[in-house]
């Protein structure tokens, strides 16, 4: 893997993540539906239980401190909100001892607003604690409220989920990722190329916690936001040279194909490295790159074969059986389309 040399840049102590935490709606990008219901629940002032579901940084829980800040405000929100990231704190005793003892809690509130629990990452809670999270719940639905945030709502007990508002978030568009980034580059002055900037948004994949931590990271190694930057950084492999790959797999060059393979695992990179760039790259590439005909069967058999990696099965030989699927592929179209 490549060494990333430290260069003299000022670092601010702050992480960028926590410097540029959205404070308000306005700071947010994205799910625009289900941000103008939180923006109308702001101003009636009247506060259900959420549940918020949603890939990684999509906005779920900083949506809700948007809420809280709004309708709170920072003097009584250090009173009447915890805010708990579950898949930290996620035992029947921190439930039953934190949760609980907030909601037991008494403090004086204006007319029409209750305390707030904030409770992120809500699908990690074992399942004695989601049961003593919905008794909680139920128990002073009078006086507390919650927010509920979570990747999987497959995971959420059925209890929970028929007591609460549910709100989905989907991953932002590189639109949308490129426009905070922008800002944050804006206000930190950063040198960065347009190439760069694309290579943090393909890093990112809709997830903006991801790419905000994918340029600071870049600017605290380099200095200087630019392609190679940042693939060094996110240890990842070259977009350039996948698509390269892929395209070859359309010739049905095999030999020049398992070479590149090889290649790639000589630099460092994993099954899972390889296979998942390969998918970033299929749902964003033109007809241009890929040609209709070949996109859905590839696309097919690349999400087949990760997931055979995430199930524990990482080798060389994955991907070099699924390159020779894509050879294969390509080869019996391009005999369908010549007869």
């Amino acid at each position: 893997m490549s060494t990333i040399s430290r260069t003299n840049v000022a670092i601010t102590d702050l992480p960028w993540l926590q410097k540029y935490r959205p404070a308000t709606f306005g700071d947010i990008v994205g799910n625009e539906h289900s941000i103008n219901i939180l923006k109308n629940v702001a101003k009636k002032g009247n506060i259900p239980n959420f549940l918020l579901s949603g890939p990684p940084g999509t906005g779920k829980t900083s949506s809700i401190v948007c809420l809280a800040n709004e309708l709170y405000g920072k003097e009584l929100a250090k009173r009447a909100i915890l805010e708990l990231n579950a898949s930290d704190e996620r035992s029947v005793n921190v439930i039953r001892d934190k949760v609980k003892a907030f909601a037991q809690t008494k403090v004086t509130l204006p007319p029409g607003l209750q305390k707030f629990v904030i409770l992120d990452e809500v699908d990690s809670m074992v399942d004695p604690a989601q049961k003593a999270l919905r008794a909680i719940m139920e128990q002073y639905s009078d006086t507390t409220r919650f927010a509920l945030a979570c990747n999987n709502e497959d995971k959420i007990d059925e209890a929970i989920m028929s007591r609460i508002t549910k709100l989905s978030f989907t991953n932002l568009s590189q639109e949308e990722v490129a426009l905070r980034l922008l800002y944050i580059i804006k206000q930190e002055n950063i040198k960065y190329t347009p190439e760069g900037l694309q290579a943090i948004i393909f890093t990112a994949d809709g997830d903006m916690r991801q790419a905000i931590n994918n340029l600071q990271s870049t600017y605290s190694g380099f200095g200087m936001i630019d392609e190679e930057n940042v693939y060094k950084v996110c240890d990842v492999p070259d977009p350039k040279y996948i698509m390269e790959m892929l395209k070859r797999c359309i010739r049905y060059e095999v030999k020049n194909v398992f070479n590149a393979v090889v290649k790639l695992y000589g630099d460092g990179y994993s099954a899972l490295d390889i296979v998942q760039t390969m998918m970033k790259l299929m749902k964003s590439a033109s007809e241009n790159e890929i040609e209709e005909d070949y996109y859905n069967d590839f696309l097919m058999e690349i999400a087949k074969t990760e997931l055979v990696i995430k199930s524990g099965t990482d080798s060389e030989l994955q991907v070099i059986g699924l390159v020779s699927s894509l050879c294969d592929i390509a080869k019996s179209i391009s005999k369908r389309k010549n007869n």
